[in-house]
């Protein structure tokens, strides 16, 4: 895709919604998510040449930019007080768009089914792995910082994490590209 604008302007429009809302979950401020989607989509085309299909979607990858650039820049800012602050006040119901048409009925319900599938899945994680990894993912927490909240060490924390990943990633795997689910 390195160069290739038309493919980088479907990848963005397919993609962009759901990049911006798990950057606005992350950063709770709309400025900031739409700064990490411009960040995510930059890297994309900077290293498009890196992308793996063998070890994941096209999904997870942006996903795994987006957090990462959504947690540089929450770093950066040293904004951990007001994302405290955040965290207990009442996020908006409304979702984020940025004009994106309204999913078809077809894929709003693959959506929804793949969501309980993932939800499934994560309720079959023994409790420690599933709250590192709710910490991470949900609340943007790095691993340290997942430690000292648990008061656990930072290498359980990072094998509870790797145990739980691998193990969403066997129970989630019909879900992937060439699934049978």
């Amino acid at each position: 895709m390195r160069g290739d604008q038309a493919a980088m302007s479907t990848l963005y429009d397919r993609y962009a919604a759901g990049v911006l809302g798990l950057a606005l979950r992350i950063t709770r401020e709309r400025a900031d998510a739409e700064d990490v989607v411009v960040d995510t989509f930059a890297q994309v085309w900077r290293d498009a040449s890196r992308f793996q299909a063998q070890r994941g979607s096209v999904a997870s990858w942006l996903a795994t930019i987006a957090r990462s650039r959504a947690l540089d820049l929450l770093r950066s800012r040293g904004r951990r007080n007001r994302l405290d602050d955040a965290a207990e006040a009442e996020v908006s119901a409304s979702p984020p768009a940025m004009g994106t048409a309204t999913p078809s009925p077809m894929s709003a319900l693959l959506a929804d089914e793949r969501s309980r599938r993932v939800q499934a899945a994560l309720a079959t994680l023994p409790a420690p792995q599933r709250s590192a990894l709710e910490l991470a993912y949900f609340e943007g927490l790095s691993q340290s910082e997942i430690a000292e909240r648990l008061d656990e060490p930072l290498g359980t924390v990072k094998t509870r994490m790797r145990l739980g990943l691998r193990r969403l990633r066997e129970l989630l795997a019909p879900l992937g590209p060439g699934g049978t689910a």
